[in-house]
């Protein structure tokens, strides 16, 4: 965890913008859109240096066998299930983690809980252990497998599973990373309108959400926000469906928005190409997007990504796995280990990137607080 010498600053102006918009998704008394925002004064915070959870001498995990079981889009969504195969992909380059030893699998739209208990069974009679879940969807199956299995060591991203002392959870805070794309939103935004669009409206998503509103709001207090969700919890048809993302984006742009945020999965592609099509800008999700093959063509409008990094827990759960001792990986990762952020590929927040640092410094400090759920 970082140790940063924290200049002495009031900020209570900052705090008292930190809020989110209502329920109806349009900032109350927002700009009506149509002029560049009046911006805030940034914090004045020393920012320090953050670094990775993992540290010390790296961890022969050749003896190995892992097993990971992806969300629904698997490899190639350019957004959460790519960061979890990159953790993994990473640990056969840098722990010695045998190809041969790697088992993958993923989920199908309406698979059913028998059916996702079946994928994590199979793979732990098969003796893959550790085994990785990716994604709060797998939470009810691994609760019932991981007590068939005690002897097998099962993390889960995104959630946890009371009771189950062989489940780690690797979560994060998501409405850390999302406040930083609030802020890059009001700085690029030429309208002072910008839109977010979720996948599927669920407490998880929320929290992008939350972040999001209170980010813009402490940039631009009179900027106007709107919001979008796919499909309602149940339904996580939401994080593929590029159609339903780019309907909801054109409405989106249509209301004035000029900067959209998306924490929809494989549904951003059509987040991206609305915003292509229309002439907006685009802020990714949980991937760097602006390096996706699967997006490349809608590379020029992806002005950052909040970097959600799976990559990175995956990767310190099995080096930590491989050590034997789980009791080195933190309780949430945030900003303070780099487990979320943001992404600067392509040069277009360069010119923001000292206004951006302040706010992560305010918030890795403690003196700014984003909370994790909308405000109403």
């Amino acid at each position: 965890m970082r140790n940063a010498a924290v200049a002495a600053v009031a900020i209570t102006s900052v705090l008292s913008l930190v809020a989110c918009a209502k329920d109806s998704g349009t900032t109350p008394g927002g700009n009506a859109a149509g002029a560049e925002c009046q911006k805030a004064t940034p914090p004045t915070v020393q920012a320090g240096s953050t670094s990775s959870s993992t540290t010390g001498t790296k961890p022969d995990a050749k003896a190995l066998k892992v097993g990971l079981t992806y969300d629904i889009g698997g490899r190639g969504d350019a957004s959460f299930n790519d960061a979890a195969a990159a953790g993994i992909d990473r640990a056969i380059a840098e722990l010695g983690v045998q190809k041969s030893n790697v088992k993958e699998a993923s989920a199908a739209a309406g698979d059913t809980e028998d059916v996702k208990a079946s994928r994590l069974r199979q793979l732990a009679s098969e003796g893959f252990n550790p085994v990785v879940a990716v994604g709060f969807a797998y939470a009810d199956a691994l609760k019932v497998v991981a007590a068939q299995f005690p002897n097998t060591r099962f993390a889960i991203v995104d959630a946890g599973v009371d009771g189950a002392k062989n489940v780690t959870p690797l979560v994060f805070a998501e409405e850390q990373g999302s406040f930083l794309a609030g802020v890059i939103a009001a700085y690029k935004s030429k309208k002072c309108s910008v839109g977010f669009v979720g996948g599927v409206n669920v407490p998880l998503i929320q929290k992008f959400e939350a972040g999001f509103y209170a980010g813009a709001k402490a940039a631009a207090p009179n900027i106007k926000i709107e919001k979008k969700y796919l499909t309602p919890a149940g339904d996580v048809s939401g994080f593929n469906d590029p159609t339903k993302g780019k309907v909801a984006s054109d409405g989106l742009i249509d209301g004035g928005a000029d900067v959209l945020y998306h924490a929809a999965g494989a549904s951003g592609k059509g987040v991206f190409n609305a915003a292509k099509a229309r002439g907006a800008l685009a802020i990714g999700v949980d991937s760097d997007q602006y390096k996706q093959t699967t997006v490349a063509e809608s590379k020029d409008i992806i002005i950052s990504s909040v970097l959600k990094r799976v990559d990175v827990a995956v990767y310190d759960y099995i080096a930590a796995a491989a050590k034997n001792d789980l009791s080195t990986l933190p309780k949430s990762f945030d900003l303070s280990v780099d487990g979320v952020g943001y992404a600067t590929s392509g040069g277009k927040v360069d010119d923001i990137k000292s206004t951006v640092d302040a706010y992560k410094a305010a918030i890795v400090s403690g003196q700014i607080k984003v909370s994790d759920k909308p405000s109403s």
